[in-house]
């Protein structure tokens, strides 16, 4: 019996900076259902290689697909109109739009998708714990609250793809299990891929597989 095929196919990857290697000889996949914690010293390039899983920086060697799609030969315009169907992205600087309420931003994705379901924005707004905070501005909220904003947002749309930098950074622990129980069950119910950059030993202890990243390249356990 052949085997599925991997949602996400890294292979020999590399980034530079001028002549300077961020990392390079990166090659990795991960199949649908899968969380995979990316881990390393700071300044590894963690953070860029999310980045470049969602074509939102190039990189300089090898190739990235999804579902075997080469995302090295879509344009700016074709990379746009894929990360909208195809990513949820939970970033470290949150991204949230301050002149939009907190049912707004997380319906954004649905929006851009003409998509729209105010019942499902309920949902998962409930789901991260901000329930009855929709009609709140972001400058009302929290760090915290804003993370799970930020969180909910990435889901909403229900995306093959979900890509998370340090998604539990600014949360109590009961929070950041719960944000983690959520991420976990999405990947699982939606045959998601969840690649998941962290210093958390809790949240990577959590992983299928944990990748250790350097400026060589990347080994797995």
């Amino acid at each position: 019996m052949t085997a599925p095929s991997p949602l996400v196919r890294v292979e020999s990857l590399g980034k530079r900076y001028g002549t300077t290697h961020v990392f390079r000889n990166v090659s990795f996949d991960v199949a649908r259902g899968e969380f995979v914690a990316i881990v390393g010293e700071s300044g590894v390039g963690k953070s860029t290689m999310l980045n470049c899983l969602a074509a939102l920086d190039d990189w300089d060697e090898g190739r990235i697909a999804l579902d075997g799609h080469d995302l090295g030969s879509l344009d700016e315009s074709g990379r746009a109109q894929w990360r909208r169907r195809q990513v949820g992205f939970v970033f470290q600087a949150f991204h949230v739009l301050p002149h939009l309420d907190v049912a707004q931003n997380v319906a954004l994705p649905l929006m851009l998708l003409q998509r729209p379901d105010p019942a499902r924005v309920q949902g998962m707004l409930a789901a991260v714990g901000l329930g009855g905070l929709g009609d709140r501005l972001p400058q009302q909220l929290s760090g915290g609250q804003l993370q799970r904003v930020a969180i909910a947002r990435a889901l909403v749309h229900q995306p093959p793809l979900l890509l998370a930098d340090e998604p539990t950074g600014n949360l109590d622990p009961r929070t950041a299990e719960q944000v983690m129980d959520l991420l976990i069950a999405q990947t699982r119910t939606h045959q998601a891929a969840l690649m998941l950059v962290t210093h958390s030993s809790a949240a990577a202890a959590r992983a299928d597989r944990v990748l250790h990243l350097s400026a060589e390249g990347i080994a797995g356990t």
